[in-house]
This record gives structure tokens, C-alpha cells and sequence, in this order.
């Protein structure tokens, strides 16, 4: 991992930081055998005001069992089938949201947790090629997060749903998919260091808990 990087967050226990090396940050294939995560994991799977200093809370990490009938507002695909595939064997689910003036700056992280690996992968990749590309916005562009998870994918674009510059990273942590959005109202975006920042946190605070541990992971100071 790059100073760069190291700078930016805070590792949790040195056994979460190898675990994180060995499963998650490498993006290494863990056999099928990751954890299911329970509701109060995937809540403190989600940052809280103390993982992202700098930032106010909009919304406070919740997590909750999906109605059937109406599928999480994250979980999306681009036809009805890949749509199943994605929503019907979530577990739980939650979000968290943040904001930073002056310009209305957001930060949106979800958490879809799955039954098992299995159903997380295939997930994973109906939800990536309904939030991948043009999704964004027009125009689209990859974003270099680094090796979060199994697997990942970001892009940035200039003009996103609050006017401005916006970034889709989504990650898949073992029985987990991962979201991360952020938007602005004005022209500054938020820089592809935060995103990877953003992205290396929220993956290993996902690892942690799978690895039975208390998410702790978090963004340094400002």
C-alpha cells in the first residue's frame, strides 16, 4: 500500500490489517467460507461520524431486513432477471450518509449483505453492470481505487445527478457488495484519493466483521 494511501486512513487491529491483506485488499479468492454478517454487523459495517472526520452525518448507519416486495433502493439492475439475482438473496442491508459544506459535497455508503459468497459474486456483477459506465453520468470515466476486495469498480463523472462532479464505486467483500456514491453542487470533486481512501475503509471495515472483529477502520483526521 502506497504512503499516499497510508496517510489518508487508519488501519484497525494488525490482525484485521493482515487479515485485510490476505482476503480483502489483495482480492484473493477465500474458498467460499467468508461469514454471513447478522443485522448489527452490517450496521457497523457502515461508517459512522468517526470514520469519515470532516464530514457531517445526514443519516446514521441502519441496517434492516429487506421487504420482499420492495428491494432495497440500491439494489438495481438493468433487466428483471439480473434484478433477482441481485436483491432476492440479501439478508440485510443498511446505508449512511454524509455531507461537507461549502457546497453541499455528499457521501453515500451502502451495504448488501448476502447469504453467501455465491450469491454475493453473482449479485456483484448484475449490480456492476447496472452502476458501471455511463451510470454516473455521461461521459463516465474509470477511477483507479486500488485492489479493495474481490472485486471493484469505480467511475467519475463531470456532471452527476446534483449538478456536479459524481463518483459509483462499488466492492464485493466476501458475503458483501459494497456501495459508495458521492455528488456535488458545485465544480470541485471529490479527488480519486479520497475515493480509494473511501473504498480501502469501507472494504476493510466489511473484512473486519467477517472476520468476527468490531469494524474499526476509518479515514484519518482532518
Amino acid at each position: 500500500m502506497s504512503r499516499a494511501r497510508e496517510r489518508w486512513y487508519v488501519r484497525g487491529t494488525a490482525a484485521g490489517a493482515a487479515a485485510l491483506l490476505l482476503a480483502g485488499c489483495g482480492g484473493g479468492d477465500s474458498g467460499g467460507s467468508a461469514k454471513a454478517l447478522d443485522k448489527a454487523e452490517v450496521s457497523s459495517v457502515l461508517p459512522d461520524a468517526k470514520a469519515v472526520p470532516g464530514w457531517r452525518s445526514v443519516m446514521t448507519p441502519d441496517a434492516q431486513e429487506p421487504n420482499p416486495e420492495f428491494p432495497p433502493s440500491v439494489c438495481l439492475s438493468v433487466n428483471k432477471k439480473k434484478r433477482a439475482t441481485a436483491c432476492a438473496h440479501i439478508t440485510y442491508w443498511g446505508a449512511s450518509a454524509y455531507a461537507r459544506k461549502p457546497d453541499g459535497t455528499s457521501l453515500n455508503f451502502w451495504t448488501l449483505a448476502y447469504e453467501d459468497e455465491k450469491s454475493a459474486d453473482a449479485a456483484y456483477d448484475a449490480l456492476a453492470e447496472y452502476y458501471g459506465g455511463d451510470r454516473v453520468g455521461v461521459g463516465a470515466v474509470p477511477v483507479d481505487v486500488g485492489e479493495p476486495g474481490e472485486e471493484h469498480v469505480a467511475n467519475r463523472a463531470g456532471t452527476g445527478t446534483m449538478g456536479g462532479p459524481a463518483t459509483i464505486t462499488q466492492i464485493r467483500v466476501g458475503t458483501t457488495v459494497l456501495g459508495i456514491s458521492t455528488g456535488t453542487q458545485g465544480r470541485k470533486a471529490v479527488s480519486d484519493q479520497e475515493v480509494t481512501d473511501f473504498a480501502a475503509m469501507f472494504a476493510e471495515r466489511a473484512q473486519q466483521a467477517q472476520n468476527g472483529e468490531k469494524p474499526s477502520s476509518a479515514l484519518a483526521g482532518q
